[in-house]
């Protein structure tokens, strides 16, 4: 057996020298990345392969690796010196209450977990672990081939697979499902294999997020041969970059689209000069100006996703509510509107902008971006005459038409800029206004709270009264707050204020579960001016919100007419 074990160690060591994960597009700035591999239950014999593997992606790919199966590490100093941690196939209770603590903080405060195969067989009586983690083992068949689906061709733990990834492990079905909480990245595809106990949806690869935290999960990695493998490895990196925010996804949950376009150009047209080619489900564009437009529907209120790619300083866009163009695809450019995607440009004409119309929000657009080579995600949500633009799961745009001579509903459409710009496009896809829930002021009329008033007349209720009229004032110093407590945990993207002429000009936008210590802050602001700020990108899963002011941007206090609060349960 040991001679088995050692052949099979340096096949393994020789595969992989010569199977390497593609490096990221561009190098990341340095990291650090723990390993956790404590087990007390079952233990894999592939942990000292897995260790090994991921020093090795380390090396080629700027980050620092520290492995270890010693829960003292767990603390909040030593956490804080890492932008992720990898559960590698651990099992059962690893880590005291202290522990826990510590690692909850770290995770919620904007730290990444992945968790590698039997992560999801540890902590079964700790509740914030099950939340991360996803969902736990229930059971597993022998070792076999699968085809996995790929589901998800833009994270990047994913966007190097196949559509279908044929490949041999050990197989878990899972107490739960995840979709629900997590973005499917990956399913099994029971008919391809025996054993498999969770019908037509198997997940097996996923992510989340968790306040400012990000999680990543893989089923597979029970073998030392799983290691070897080019496309496992490429998977591992694409996990930890993206926990460790080296790489942007959206990772909120999805259901209920159609694909629009997923391999099949069926319903497609193409108005114009140039084209896009049509190979391993993605759409590349060659020449142009042309538009490649849905012709097989035009579509009212509704949510539009795009996973799209740019070459270099590329030029494309993404154009919605426009009339049927014929062979002339001025008309999208003249009575529809472009999501613009493009590397460099004045503002209201880079990646995000109402092309023409209205500027991304830079920060919040810079802060979600992936740079050209590598793959973003858009959702263009159209409600009636607003668009709403998300990139990579962050709110990045705002904007509503006003414009007589133009009207949201119509067709979308793809555009083709010209020879010396190419994108790509993958899994387009919508879902009609209808089947998620309309967006709301998620803080109206709930429960506030604040430190101080000026007096019984400017209570904290007042903010959160949709009252234009009446307001909530604070004492005349630093610092203030105000709270309010939405009633059930929702995942955050916006909070707008309206300030009286009394106003923060510095302040802090903060997060709790329950409404007391330790705030997570999500956001900082300085130099305010008043007016209305309207702070979106925001991406945290609270039940209390709270402003807490610094500096007052007047000798007065705090006061705020409105405070708002938007997001989803």
């Amino acid at each position: 057996m040991r001679r088995l074990l050692a052949s099979v160690s340096a096949a393994i060591a020789l595969a992989a020298g010569t199977l390497h994960a593609a490096p990221a597009a561009a190098a990341d700035a340095p990291y650090d990345v723990l390993v956790f591999s404590k087990t007390a239950g079952f233990r894999h014999d592939s942990i000292p392969v897995g260790i090994q593997t991921i020093r090795d992606l380390g090396a080629a790919n700027s980050f620092t690796v520290t492995a270890t199966e010693d829960a003292a590490a767990f603390t909040t100093a030593n956490l804080a010196q890492y932008e992720t941690v990898v559960f590698l196939s651990t099992t059962g209770d690893v880590l005291n209450a202290t522990q826990q603590t510590a690692f909850e903080s770290y995770v919620r405060g904007g730290g990444g977990y992945v968790g590698v195969h039997a992560a999801a067989d540890t902590e079964y009586g700790w509740p914030f672990y099950g939340q991360l983690v996803g969902a736990y083992f229930a059971s597993h068949p022998a070792i076999q081939q699968v085809n996995s689906r790929t589901e998800n061709r833009a994270h990047p733990a994913t966007a190097h697979l196949p559509q279908t990834w044929t490949r041999s492990d050990e197989l878990y079905n899972y107490q739960t499902n995840p979709r629900s909480s997590a973005r499917v990245l990956a399913t099994l595809d029971e008919s391809s294999y025996s054993g498999g106990s969770m019908g037509g949806d198997h997940p097996i690869t996923w992510c989340k997020t968790i306040d400012s935290g990000r999680s990543f999960y893989t089923g597979f990695g029970h073998t030392q041969q799983s290691y070897a493998e080019a496309g496992f490895r490429a998977q591992l990196l694409g996990g930890i970059r993206y926990a460790a925010n080296r790489a942007k996804a959206d990772c909120r949950p999805e259901t209920g689209y159609t694909a629009l376009y997923n391999g099949s150009t069926s319903g497609w047209s193409q108005s114009g000069p140039g084209s896009f080619a049509n190979s391993d489900a993605t759409l590349t564009s060659s020449g142009g100006m042309g538009l490649f437009w849905y012709n097989a529907q035009q579509y009212t209120s509704y949510s539009l996703k795009a996973d799209w790619k740019l070459t270099g300083d590329s030029n494309s866009g993404i154009f919605v509510g426009f009339p049927n163009p014929g062979g002339d695809p001025n008309i999208a450019v003249n009575q529809g509107y472009e999501i613009q995607i493009d590397a460099s440009d004045t503002p209201d004409r880079t990646t995000g902008a109402i092309y023409g119309f209205k500027s991304a929000d830079l920060a919040a657009r810079d802060a979600a971006l992936n740079p050209p080579g590598e793959w973003n995600t858009f959702e263009i949500l159209v409600e009636g005459q607003r668009i709403r633009v998300y990139l990579n799961g962050a709110l990045i745009n705002d904007f509503t038409n006003t414009d007589p001579n133009r009207n949201l509903d119509g067709y979308v459409g793809l555009q083709n800029h010209g020879a010396a710009d190419q994108v790509a496009f993958r899994n387009v896809r919508i879902k009609p206004a209808g089947t998620q829930p309309p967006v709301s002021n998620l803080a109206l009329n709930k429960p506030a709270t604040a430190s101080s008033t000026e007096s019984g007349a400017y209570p904290a209720s007042a903010a959160v009264d949709a009252s234009a009229t009446t307001r909530w004032s604070s004492a005349f110093s630093d610092p203030q707050w105000i709270q309010v407590d939405l009633g059930a945990t929702y995942t955050i993207n916006r909070v707008r204020l309206l300030w009286e002429a009394a106003y923060g000009s510095a302040y802090q936008i903060q997060t709790s579960p329950n409404g007391s210590a330790p705030w997570t802050t999500i956001r900082t602001v300085t130099g305010g001016n008043g007016g209305e700020d309207d702070n979106t990108g925001l991406n945290a899963s609270t039940r209390y919100v709270r402003i807490y002011g610094t500096t007052r941007g007047t000798p007065w206090g705090y006061s705020l007419f409105s405070f708002e609060v938007y997001g989803n349960n």
